[in-house]
């Protein structure tokens, strides 16, 4: 839930000016979460990891959106992954240069690595432990980092680029999609039946099992319940495309 709402708050949300910037916003999203949820694959995202996690733990990718408070999220995330016993190695896939002022780069994911694990014990104890934390799994190999130029093209998914569609293939377990451009990438940002299944839309031809988290900020979409999607459109007029509401999706990929 943390890493799926942490792309409500990429940099072109959060509040940008010094006297808000200490609000507690996402709590507030954490607290609607379950209500703005319009289709949750969650059981078999958790059934899949109970596999990896029975044979001793699997080859886990988190494909990055953006940096800022969406990246501690996904460190929050790789950090579960490995506790857990879900993965025995997380492998960040980055963005190579930014097109988009927040893509996050692989001295960005450094850099808030460091960030953390250098702050104030007495004032933030916890994610000091953290940034240390996540030091030590830079340094033990449990966590990698991989920039690819595939990742700032404007190809959809389906035509991803070799060698890191094979890659994905024979290595990756699982490969966690994170944020809306990637999403619509996995859609070929085509109009699709909103209600289309995602198993028969991306997991038919994706590398690799693969989970989807998306905060809805544009008008394609597909995988997701018809009353979910009525109850949407009454709320919202905007629901397509302001990030209020989100997706949590799991295929089983081309190779499984």
């Amino acid at each position: 839930s943390i890493a799926l709402w942490g792309n409500k708050m990429d940099l072109s949300l959060w509040p940008a000016d010094a006297e808000n910037a200490g609000i507690d916003i996402f709590s507030a999203i954490l607290d609607k979460a379950h209500e703005n949820l319009l289709h949750d694959d969650s059981e078999l995202l958790a059934n899949h990891c109970a596999k990896l996690r029975s044979k001793g733990g699997g080859n886990v990718d988190i494909i990055v959106d953006n940096a800022g408070f969406e990246l501690i999220t996904d460190l929050a995330l790789a950090q579960y992954l490995v506790e857990s016993g879900i993965a025995s190695c997380v492998t960040f896939q980055l963005k190579s240069h930014p097109t988009f002022v927040s893509d996050a780069l692989e001295k960005d994911l450094l850099e808030h690595v460091d960030y953390y694990a250098q702050l104030d014990a007495s004032v933030y104890p916890n994610a000091k432990r953290s940034g240390k934390k996540w030091q030590q799994f830079l340094k033990e190999g449990k966590w990698m980092c991989h920039e690819d130029n595939f990742w700032v093209q404007p190809f959809a998914m389906w035509d991803m680029t070799e060698p890191l569609r094979s890659d994905l293939k024979e290595r990756c377990d699982l490969a966690f999609v994170k944020g809306d451009a990637n999403y619509r990438r996995l859609l070929g940002d085509c109009m699709w039946d909103m209600t289309a299944k995602f198993e028969d839309v991306v997991g038919a031809y994706f590398p690799c099992p693969v989970c989807a988290l998306r905060t809805l900020k544009a008008e394609i979409g597909c995988g997701m319940d018809p009353d979910q999607i009525d109850r949407a459109k009454k709320l919202d007029d905007d629901w397509q495309t302001n990030g209020r509401f989100g997706v949590v999706h799991f295929g089983s990929g081309a190779s499984h």
